[in-house]
C-alpha cells in the first residue's frame, strides 16, 4: 500500500521501514470488544465510539501513506471527536472546585470536550520517535488508568476498566515487534488511535469533574503532555510555528545527551512509571495533600526538564536561581 517510513531529517530510522502498524492493533482491539468481550458493553457507547475509531483510523492511514497537513490531520481528530461528544455522549459536563463548588459548563462543555481530545490524541502522536516509546509509555499510562478508574473512583461502569484493559492486551501483542530494533512502525494509524482512544477512556471518569480527577489523568499522562507543551514553548520561545516540527522532543534530547536508542526508550519507560506512581498517590491525599504533590511534581519536572535543556540550553531560570541561592549561602558561611 505504500505505508513506507523513509529516513529524513527529522527521523531516527536509518532504512525504509514498514508502518501502519496500528491496524494490528485496532484489528486485534475490535476483536476482542466485538466478539471475546460483547455482553460487558453497552451497544449504543460500543458502536458509537467504533465509528470515531473508524475516522481516526482512516485519518492514519491516509496520512501513513501520502501524509496529510497538520490541518487535514486535525480535522479528522475533530470529525472523530464530534462523534465522541454527540453521538457516544462521553463529554465534559460540570466542574467541581474546592471552596467555590459546582459549576455546570452549559455550552462551554463542547469545546473542552475537543480540546481534551484534539490535546491528548496529538500529545501521543508527538512521542512516536523512537522504536517502542509511543506503545510502552502508553501500556504504562492506559494500565494505570484502567487500575484507578477499577479501584479509586468509585464508578460502577466497571465495563470502562475492561475496555481499557483490553486495549493494554492489543498494545502488549504489538510492542514485542515494535520495540527496538523494530520490525515495524506504529504509524500515525497507532499514534493517533492510541491517543484518541486515551483521550476517550479519560473522558469516562472526567463526566463530572473535580480537582483530584482532573489531576490524575493529566498526571498518568505526563509524559506525553509535559513533551508537548514544552514543545509549543520552545517554538513559542524561538518565535516558530507551533506546528513545525524539530529535533528536540524528550526522546531526542536524552540520545543526543549519549543515550542509546535503547537506553532512551527504557529512561521515558521509567518516568512514565514515577508518574504512574505518582498518580495513584492522588486518590489517597487529601485536598491540600494532593496541593503539595502538584507542587511537588511541577518543581520536579521543571528541574528535570531544564537539567536535558528540553527548551534550550541557555533556558534554566529554576537551575540558575537555585545556583544563586547556593552561592549566597557559601559566601554567608
Amino acid at each position: 500500500m505504500g505505508a513506507v517510513d523513509n529516513p529524513n531529517a527529522r527521523r531516527v530510522n536509518k532504512k525504509p521501514m514498514p508502518t501502519m502498524g496500528g491496524m494490528a492493533i485496532f484489528i486485534a482491539f475490535t476483536f476482542s470488544t466485538f466478539v471475546l468481550l460483547r455482553n460487558q458493553f453497552p451497544s449504543h457507547e460500543l458502536f458509537s465510539v467504533f465509528l470515531a475509531e473508524c475516522i481516526i483510523i482512516l485519518t492514519g492511514i491516509i496520512d501513513d501513506i501520502r501524509e496529510l497537513s497538520p490541518k487535514a490531520k486535525m480535522a479528522g481528530i475533530f470529525a472523530a471527536a464530534c462523534v465522541i461528544y454527540f453521538l457516544a455522549g462521553i463529554k465534559m459536563n460540570e466542574v467541581v472546585l474546592p471552596i467555590f463548588g459546582a459549576f455546570n459548563l452549559g455550552w462551554w462543555s463542547f469545546p473542552i470536550t475537543i480540546i481534551w481530545i484534539l490535546a491528548i490524541t496529538n500529545a501521543v502522536n508527538l512521542i512516536d520517535g523512537l522504536d517502542g516509546l509511543a506503545t510502552g509509555v502508553s501500556i504504562i499510562a492506559l494500565f494505570t488508568m484502567g487500575i484507578v478508574g477499577y479501584f479509586f473512583l468509585n464508578t460502577t461502569n466497571v465495563y470502562v476498566s475492561i475496555w481499557i484493559f483490553a486495549l493494554v492486551a492489543s498494545l502488549l501483542g504489538f510492542l514485542p515487534h515494535n520495540f527496538h530494533p523494530a520490525s515495524i512502525f506504529l504509524g500515525d494509524t497507532g499514534a493517533l488511535f492510541i491517543g484518541f482512544m486515551m483521550a476517550v477512556f479519560s473522558l469516562k471518569g472526567l463526566k463530572n469533574v473535580t480537582f483530584i480527577t482532573m489531576l490524575i489523568p493529566v498526571v498518568i499522562l505526563g509524559v506525553p503532555i509535559t513533551d508537548t507543551v514544552y514543545a509549543m514553548l520552545r517554538r513559542f520561545l524561538n518565535k516558530k510555528p507551533i506546528t513545525q516540527a524539530d529535533k528536540h522532543h524528550l526522546h531526542h534530547r536524552l540520545m543526543q545527551l549519549g543515550l542509546s536508542h535503547r537506553q532512551t526508550v527504557l529512561v521515558i519507560y521509567g518516568l512514565s512509571l514515577v508518574f504512574a506512581f505518582i498518580s495513584l498517590l492522588y486518590p489517597l491525599s487529601s485536598l491540600w495533600g494532593s496541593v503539595l504533590l502538584t507542587i511537588g511534581v511541577l518543581i520536579g519536572l521543571e528541574l528535570f526538564v531544564e537539567s536535558i535543556g528540553l527548551i534550550g540550553d541557555n533556558r534554566q531560570p529554576l537551575l540558575r536561581a537555585i545556583q544563586k541561592f547556593v552561592k549566597r549561602l557559601e559566601k554567608k558561611d
